[in-house]
């Protein structure tokens, strides 16, 4: 959601990116909420988000060992370096509302179109439990 420093709502993106981590979610969530601030015309910005792990590691607190995420933090870091002033902070899930329906529109947009044949995988074997016995 971008929102003026009124907190009037300018633009709300919804957008399915298929099967991913939760962290390549906010990233790619953050990376399109920067685009698009950036094509409103925003000079400064600050990127909210109830991700702690991207809110410290775009803030430079955090390092980013993920390959994956190093290069999206690379994308976010290119396209936040064409503001005058960005700023980072984390919120409180129940403080980011908004955020989280058009997270769950993004996922059932995808789910009702491109991952109409998507199954869950099957769980993962218990590497640690006993195997029966065979009768």
């Amino acid at each position: 959601m971008i929102a003026n420093e009124d907190g009037q709502v300018l633009d709300e993106i919804a957008e399915g990116i298929g099967v991913a981590t939760n962290n390549v979610a906010e990233y790619t969530a953050a990376l399109r909420g920067l685009e698009r601030a950036r094509e409103l015309g925003a000079k400064e910005i600050v990127l909210r988000s109830d991700s702690r792990l991207l809110i410290e590691q775009l803030a430079g607190r955090f390092k980013v060992k993920n390959p994956t995420l190093q290069r999206l933090h690379k994308e976010v870091r290119s396209v936040a370096s064409a503001f005058e002033r960005i700023a980072y902070e984390h919120v409180r899930r129940e403080r980011n509302v908004e955020a989280d329906r058009l997270a769950n529109a993004g996922v059932d947009e995808w789910l009702a179109g491109e991952g109409a044949s998507w199954e869950r995988p099957p769980p993962s074997p218990r590497l640690w439990e006993a195997e029966e016995e065979p009768r």
